[in-house]
């Protein structure tokens, strides 16, 4: 396929190519039908996360700080998506599978920026459960608005600055041979390894984005979950035990799913080869699934989202009624 590759662009030192081809699935039975699904996917995932970002926004009791990081997730949500499945099904359902140099750079920054932010974003949710259980008296006092806010905006502005040294790298590779991107998108690592020059840099930075953007969170999480599991242990009632996990359920879900498929990929790659279609299957689903699923899990499993939504179903109702009332005693008294 390189043979067939556009001319490159020569610039003083670096070649860069004109285009990029992005290969996707090799001979994978029934990908249409998985294109498919995934639109499905985007849909409701959209659908999910918006409805659950209006829930927040309009009803006051979740203006919280817990509930500022499940906003923030839900943005994250919709933007991974967003960044990966409008592309992905554009380049293999419609066959559109060249990427100019500029777009694939840009799609290789909105991807990466994006997923971390998800990874953060658990993180963030994992540090408002440590400090309602560990220290529930101090909670309000530590845990404020404008703390959350500060937290969300410093987490958007290291990914962004992680994001874009990683990419700025690329620029510094020069692409003489081949120019074809073994990954769904323009994914970091399949690009770099296409380089004819040294890419030493850009094999330290793709290992530190992974150990500062994704494991980093990860161990984070697994030690706010053991000193949750200490102060559980010091609860003297099963009720209350009982009671202060049921807070920490959802999120726990949403780290298993989020995070297990990822590190089953990035660990078991070390020790043996996957085949390209099982790769990209699985990070395409880790990027996809989780998204659409989150809201799902925090509005069921979540007193305060579920409490919100039968309040405002009320209101709604009793809105309704006293309209209906209004027009029926207009209609009796000939009023306009």
């Amino acid at each position: 396929m390189s043979s067939q590759s556009p001319k490159s662009a020569v610039n003083d030192t670096f070649v860069y190519p004109e285009m990029f081809y992005i290969t996707g699935f090799h001979d994978m039975p029934f990908a249409y039908c998985f294109y498919i699904f995934l639109i499905i996917v985007y849909i409701f995932t959209v659908i999910f996360n918006t409805s659950l970002i209006v829930l927040i926004y309009i009803e006051e009791s979740l203006h919280n700080a817990k509930y500022f990081a499940v906003f923030h997730l839900a943005i994250a949500d919709v933007c991974t998506t967003t960044a990966v499945i409008p592309k992905l099904t554009e380049t293999f359902i419609f066959n559109s599978h060249f990427i100019s140099y500029k777009a694939c750079l840009a799609d290789m920054f909105f991807v990466h920026f994006f997923s971390s932010m998800q990874s953060l974003s658990l993180a963030i949710l994992a540090y408002d459960r440590f400090i309602a259980i560990c220290f529930p008296l101090r909670y309000h006092n530590i845990n404020t608005n404008s703390r959350m806010v500060i937290i969300i905006l410093s987490v958007w502005l290291f990914s962004a600055v992680m994001t874009s040294a990683t990419v700025l790298l690329i620029t510094k590779l020069s692409f003489c041979q081949s120019t074809e991107v073994n990954s769904y998108f323009c994914d970091h690592g399949p690009v770099y390894r296409l380089a004819c020059n040294d890419f030493y840099l850009n094999l330290v930075i793709g290992f530190a984005d992974i150990a500062l953007l994704l494991f980093a969170p990860l161990a984070f999480i697994l030690i706010s979950y053991v000193a949750i599991g200490f102060t559980l242990l010091k609860i003297t009632t099963a009720e209350g035990r009982q009671k202060a996990l049921k807070t920490c359920t959802s999120h726990i879900i949403l780290v298993a799913i989020f995070y297990v498929p990822l590190a089953f990929t990035y660990v078991a790659s070390q020790f043996a080869n996957f085949h390209t279609n099982t790769r990209i299957l699985n990070n395409t689903l880790s990027a996809t699934l989780p998204p659409m699923v989150n809201p799902i899990i925090y509005t069921i499993k979540t007193e305060e989202v579920m409490s919100s939504i039968k309040k405002l179903y009320k209101r709604r109702k009793v809105k309704h009624y006293f309209n209906n009332k209004n027009k029926m005693f207009c209609m009796g008294t000939e009023c306009i």
